[in-house]
Parts: C-alpha cells; sequence; structure tokens
C-alpha cells in the first residue's frame, strides 16, 4: 500500500499539469451536467416492509388519480371574537376564497368546508382542504402566489387565515453560518500550517471535491429521485473529510521536507504514508455510510450512498490533487517549523525550538504518568453527557414541530383548538375486501369496531373505490400525533384488524402519517442492532489489519460508543429539553427525529475512525521502528496531536455551519455530528486512548501469529519505503567503494 501510494503521490507531483486538468475538467463535467439536470425536490418517502406503505401501496393502486403523493394544504379559517364561522359574511369570505383556489391548474380538488364537515362544533375555526396533482416541491411558484394571495385576501376582510401542509414547503436553506464554518476552517489551517499558501491547499481541494460530489447529486438527482436535503449532507461531511484528509498529508509532507527530503521526494513519502491512513479512515466512513443500507428505507440509502460517493471522492483528491498542488506551490510550501514571509518569516524563535517538547509531548506525558486518572475522569465526563439519552423520545417532524411564528404552526394550532389535539394526526384505515363475500359488511363491521376503543373521538363513514371492493376510513385520535395514546390506539386497531381477517379474510391497514411514523420508529429500532453489527465488524477487521492488534481496534470502538451516547445525550437536551436552544436556533422542541440516531451512529463511527487511524498509525510507526510502548505513545502525540486537533477544530466548524439551516434534520445533524466530534476527538481519542494503551503496554500490539500470518501486510507505517532508503544508502556505499 504505502509503495504503491508513493508512486502516485511522486507521479502527481511530476505529471502535475495532467493531474490538475482532470480534476478540474472532471468538475466542468460535473457542473455541467448539474446546469442542465431538473432541480432537486424532496425523495419519495417510502418505508418497504411495513403495514403503513403496504397500506399506501393500496390506495395508489385501488384509487388511481387520487393524487395520493400530491402536495396539500389545510386554509384554515377562525371568526373574530363573537363570531361563528357559520355567519353569512364569513361564510361568503371563506366560499369567495374555495373559488379563488379552485382557479389554478396545479389543484385537484379543494374542500368546502360547510360541505365537507370543515367546520367545528363551536363554529369558530373552520378549513378548507387543498390537494395538489404534484408533490410540494414540484409546484410552481405561481401556485404558492395563488394559496398565499387567496389567504391574504381572506385576512382582509378581518377573518384570522394560515396555512398548513406541505404545499409551502420550500428547499432548506443552510445561511451565511456555514460560510462563517469554511473561514474558522480557513483561520485554523493558516494557524497550524504559519503559512497562506499551505492553509489555502486543503480548502482548495476540498471545495473542488465538494463540488464534483454536489453537481453529480444535483445531475442525478431526478433520474435517482435523490432530495435536496441529500446534497446537503453530502457538503456537510465531504467539507470536513476532504479538508481534513488534505490536512494530513500536507502537514507530513511539510515535516519530510523538515527532515531535508527534496520536494517530490517529499510528497511521494507524504502520500506514502499519511496517505495510507487517509485511505483507511475514508474506508471507514464509507462502510458506515454505505451501511446504511441495511436500514431499508430509501431516502436513508440514498443519503448514504451520495454521502459515501464524495467522501471517496475526497480521498482520490487529497491522494493525488494535493500532491499536484504541492508541485504548483514550491518553495512557497515550507518545511514544517518555518513560517511563510507574511507571517514572519524564518524558524520559529529559533532553531532550537524543534527540540523543546511541544503541547502534544507535554500532554501525552502526563497521561502516561496518569493514566488511570485521566481514563476515569474521561468516562464519567462523557458518561454524565450521555444521561440524556435515556429520555430520548423518537418522531418524523410536521407542522406542529415547526416555529410558532410560521403560519403552518399557525395552521396546526387553530385545528388543534377547534377539532382537538388529534385531529393534526388521522389515522387512514384501509380496508381491503377484494378477497371477501361481502366488502359492504366488512367496511361497516370496521368502523363500528373502531367506535368501540378507547381513545376515538371521530370514525368516518368509509368511502369505498369505484371497485367497491376497497374502502378508507378516517379516524381521529383524542389524543396529539406524537403521544403514546395515539400509538397504543394504533396497535389497537391493527389488533382488531386481525381479528376482521381471520373472519371475513379482509385486510385492515393503518397508515397516514401517524401511522407512517410509528412503523418507521420500529423499523430503525429493529435495524439498529444489524447495522451496528455489520458496521462496527468490518470497520474492526479493517483495523485489524491496519494496526496489527486485537486490543486496539476493539478500544476504538468502545470509545466510539461512549462518543455517540454523549453526543445522543447532547442532542437530546437540546432539542427535546430545551436547554441551550436559543442559542442554536431551536424555536420548537419535541421529539428528536426518528432517523438521527441511526445515522449518527453511521456518520460518527466513520469520523471517530479517522481520528483513531491518523493518531494511532504514528504510534504504531514509532512502535515498529523500536520505541516501548509509553515511548510511542508520546512520540505519535508529537507528529500528529496537533494537526488532529486542527482537523477536529476544522471539522466541528464546518458542521456548526450547518446548525443555521432551516431544515430540522439538517440543523439537528449538524449539531449532533459537531458536539460527536467533539467529544470523540478532545476526549477520547486525545484522553482515553494514550490512557488505555500506557495501561495495556506491549499487550496493546499482541495480534495472534496465526492470524499475522493470514492478514496482508498494508504497510500503513512506511516500512517498505524505509526499506528502500537503506537500499539506497546500500547501493551508494558500493558505488563509493
Amino acid at each position: 500500500m504505502a509503495t504503491f501510494l508513493y508512486r502516485l503521490g511522486r507521479f502527481a507531483f511530476r505529471r502535475r499539469h495532467f493531474t490538475a486538468l482532470f480534476w478540474v475538467a472532471l468538475l466542468a463535467l460535473a457542473g455541467v451536467g448539474a446546469a442542465g439536470a431538473p432541480a432537486a425536490g424532496n425523495t419519495s418517502f417510502s418505508i418497504p416492509g411495513t403495514e403503513a406503505q403496504k397500506a399506501f401501496d393500496v390506495l395508489e393502486e385501488r384509487f388511481p388519480g387520487a393524487s395520493a403523493d400530491g402536495a396539500t394544504a389545510r386554509v384554515v379559517f377562525k371568526a373574530p371574537a363573537g363570531e361563528k364561522m357559520t355567519d353569512a359574511d364569513n361564510k361568503a369570505t371563506v366560499q369567495k376564497t374555495v373559488q379563488e383556489l379552485s382557479g389554478d391548474s396545479q389543484v385537484a380538488l379543494v374542500t368546502d368546508p360547510y360541505q365537507g364537515g370543515g367546520v367545528s362544533q363551536d363554529g369558530a375555526v373552520a378549513y378548507a382542504s387543498v390537494s395538489y396533482k404534484v408533490s410540494g416541491m414540484e409546484l410552481e411558484d405561481s401556485s404558492r402566489d395563488a394559496l398565499k394571495a387567496a389567504a391574504e385576501d381572506a385576512r382582509d376582510t378581518g377573518l384570522t387565515v394560515e396555512i398548513g401542509g406541505d404545499a409551502l414547503q420550500a428547499v432548506p436553506e443552510t445561511g451565511a453560518a456555514e460560510i462563517i464554518g469554511i473561514g474558522v476552517a480557513a483561520v485554523v489551517l493558516v494557524i497550524t500550517f504559519g503559512s497562506l499558501i499551505a492553509a489555502g491547499l486543503p480548502l482548495l481541494t476540498a471545495i473542488i471535491g465538494v463540488g464534483i460530489g454536489v453537481a453529480s447529486i444535483s445531475a442525478l438527482a431526478a433520474t435517482l429521485d435523490l432530495g435536496s436535503t441529500t446534497s446537503i449532507l453530502a457538503t456537510m461531511i465531504g467539507l470536513a473529510v476532504g479538508i481534513d484528509y488534505a490536512l494530513f498529508i500536507v502537514s507530513r509532507y511539510r515535516a519530510e521536507l523538515a527532515e531535508g527530503r527534496e520536494r517530490e521526494e517529499a510528497a511521494g513519502r507524504a502520500v506514502g504514508t499519511a496517505g495510507s491512513a487517509v485511505v483507511f479512515a475514508g474506508l471507514t466512513v464509507v462502510i458506515a455510510l454505505v451501511g446504511l443500507s441495511v436500514v431499508n428505507i430509501p431516502m436513508l440509502t440514498k443519503m448514504g450512498i451520495a454521502a459515501a460517493g464524495t467522501v471517496a471522492i475526497a480521498v482520490l483528491i487529497a491522494l493525488t490533487m494535493v500532491p499536484a498542488l504541492l508541485g504548483y506551490a514550491g518553495r512557497r510550501v515550507r518545511p514544517a517549523g518555518e513560517k511563510s514571509k507574511l507571517l514572519g518569516g524564518g524558524r520559529d524563535k529559533g532553531a532550537d525550538k524543534a527540540q523543546r517538547p511541544n503541547m502534544g509531548t507535554r500532554w501525552a506525558s502526563f497521561v502516561v504518568r496518569r493514566p488511570v486518572a485521566v481514563l476515569l475522569l474521561g468516562v464519567v465526563g462523557l458518561g454524565a453527557a450521555a444521561v440524556p439519552a435515556s429520555s430520548l423520545e423518537l418522531g418524523l417532524p410536521d407542522d406542529g414541530s415547526q416555529p410558532t411564528s410560521t403560519t403552518q404552526r399557525r395552521a396546526y394550532d387553530l385545528l388543534s383548538e377547534g377539532f382537538g389535539p388529534g385531529f393534526n394526526g388521522p389515522l387512514v384505515v384501509v380496508v381491503d375486501a377484494k378477497d371477501s363475500d361481502d366488502p359492504q359488511a366488512v367496511f361497516q363491521r370496521t368502523g363500528d369496531d373502531i367506535k368501540g376503543l378507547d381513545g376515538v373521538i371521530t370514525v368516518a363513514p368509509a368511502t369505498p373505490n369505484e371497485a367497491g371492493d376497497t374502502a378508507t376510513i378516517t379516524v381521529i385520535p383524542d389524543s396529539k400525533p406524537s403521544s403514546v395514546a395515539t400509538e397504543d390506539l394504533v396497535h389497537e386497531i391493527r389488533d382488531a384488524g386481525a381479528d376482521i381477517k381471520a373472519d371475513a379474510g379482509a385486510d385492515i391497514l393503518v397508515t397516514g402519517a401517524t401511522a407512517m411514523d410509528i412503523d418507521v420508529s420500529q423499523k430503525l429500532n429493529d435495524a439498529l442492532v444489524p447495522y451496528l453489527a455489520l458496521v462496527v465488524g468490518l470497520a474492526f477487521l479493517l483495523l485489524i489489519v491496519v494496526f496489527r492488534s486485537i486490543l486496539v481496534p476493539l478500544k476504538a470502538a468502545l470509545g466510539f460508543l461512549l462518543s455517540v451516547l454523549a453526543a445522543l445525550g447532547a442532542v437530546v437536551a437540546v432539542f427535546q429539553w430545551g436547554w441551550l436552544s436559543g442559542l442554536m436556533g431551536v424555536e420548537e422542541t419535541g421529539p428528536v427525529m426518528s432517523m438521527m440516531p441511526i445515522f449518527m451512529v453511521g456518520v460518527v463511527f466513520g469520523l471517530a475512525m479517522d481520528y483513531e487511524v491518523f493518531l494511532v498509525t504514528r504510534m504504531r510507526e514509532a512502535f515498529v521502528h523500536g520505541e516501548n510502548p509509553s515511548q510511542a505513545v508520546v512520540t505519535g502525540f508529537r507528529y500528529s496531536a496537533r494537526v488532529v486537533t486542527a482537523a477536529a477544530v476544522i471539522m466541528m466548524a464546518v458542521f456548526s455551519g450547518f446548525i443555521g439551516s432551516s431544515e430540522a434534520m439538517v440543523k439537528m445533524i449538524g449539531f449532533g455530528l459537531a458536539v460527536a466530534v467533539l467529544f470523540d476527538a478532545f476526549v477520547v481519542r486525545m484522553a482515553i486512548v494514550p490512557a488505555v494503551l500506557a495501561l495495556l503496554g506491549k499487550k496493546a500490539w499482541w495480534l495472534p501469529k496465526w492470524l499475522d500470518r493470514v492478514l496482508p501486510n498494508v504497510d500503513v507505517e512506511g516500512e517498505g519505503l524505509r526499506t528502500q532508503d537503506d537500499r539506497k544508502d546500500e547501493d551508494r556505499e558500493l558505488v563509493r567503494v
């Protein structure tokens, strides 16, 4: 591995024009494809293998033309104090609004509240349902403007009018904080390298890599049904790892220059050593992201694969584009310990400073002397941060999770006020009586059985299809959509449906947003253990190959579990409990998104292994070259601590930039990943890892002899390169003789 990458690095350095032209051409090609492709919308949301999805599929088949996946809107009206929506003037206003909405070419159906039972019992609230022929992301601006204009006209008459549903849905925005995150990364790089040129290389290569990845996603969005969130998450992860991977190679290049090597040789050795770590770190991230397909939720699978593709591009660019740009930079990228003239020039306060212990060396020496105290403090601290995770509540976002300043949230509250808390989460019961002798009798029995259940306010009459073999029954619970009582009601309806199926041979299926939420949470819970087994198992085997050890990969996996639990605890504290919610821009607390835990497990594991590989490979390299275990830990920190610290700060800055997103899921993931990197890099990898290695001593690097013979030798430490140097020295001696 090291020898191959060494040759690749030297080739890219020598053939820098060809290498740079290749990546620029690829970026241009992806950009042209993205420019000519339709804009990304919301990916279709399906959960194969769940009852809610099965019911949705039955609706698509038996009720053709119903636009089941079309956008919807609820225009909610509230009468002024002392008036009712049944008053003549108010009724006329509502009917005029209905007529105005019906004139839109994209509208499939508008329900008049006075004909469809859309007026509350006290007469204070009414609503008109609007169904569109296309999804919310496919709505034209003119249709959204017409919806808003109709509501505004009704407001002018003195009514309170709000709009709910997904018709007003827009492409999520990340905000200016994303640019700030990149700016922070630039400052950290300048401080780390002491050179504007060296600092600019990781940023430039990361931006090129993300540009290729995101442009490719945009070009394929319509073909592969990739949602707008997919490109945002790919940008988030691609930027973070792209900067970090380039940072490690540039740092090693400067270290090789400081040892007196020629620039082409330094570039080759940097790619051969640090590049090997980049390859395996990238592989762990890719494994974790692609492994999300185990969950069998198409949206999550596509997000994971798209992000994994961006990470793969970041690895390839780090191995080729970085040495090519180092060739262009020439002497403007100085050896480690030197600063550019712009930043003060010369060696750092004299050549003897290079001999002084740096901060990493001093910290590692302290940990090696006090391993038990550091280990206990780190574990207890992360354990305390993980405590809120025991109160984790999962759910999918709806208008009730929107900020109170939005019209969607105000419409949600008005409907709850007028029709009860369960009105915003109706259950749709699909009765498939195609194989039944008397479908009408089955429809009637199903409705009667549901009416007899506790927690039900309203059961609408069955609405059959044209063939008369399938019907829908709308059930309004007396509890809010995210409550345990509503979840219990769903299970009770399904249990009652099992009895009907046994007696009459009809399938009784429960769907709707609330039922889908319940099924998603259950599916994610069921998939978590297999996913962990697959991802952690594959990465464990990979790390055994890298480190030639059993205990080091085991320690890495256990440290990751501490990091992800602590990060989930922080997410619960902020987004569910409301701690520091104002600071984070969280206007409305509520359940944590159902996909958050498993997505965080996948991404955090991959990123955690990044720091494990970069930090511990230096220790392994020192140990292989003859240092004792404790000294190897100190040596690893001497060369890697500053760079790993910079990489972690950069990654935190990039992830934190996405906290400003208008999309709740992106905001939550950005915060969760930033906190996870903080915990993993500075507590687990910088404190717990050296403490454990100091306690284990030589046992940390133990590997059964039979396994050592079986495993391939990937030579991450660059031992093959050292052998090449020894051979060159021998050849020189022979020539002299």
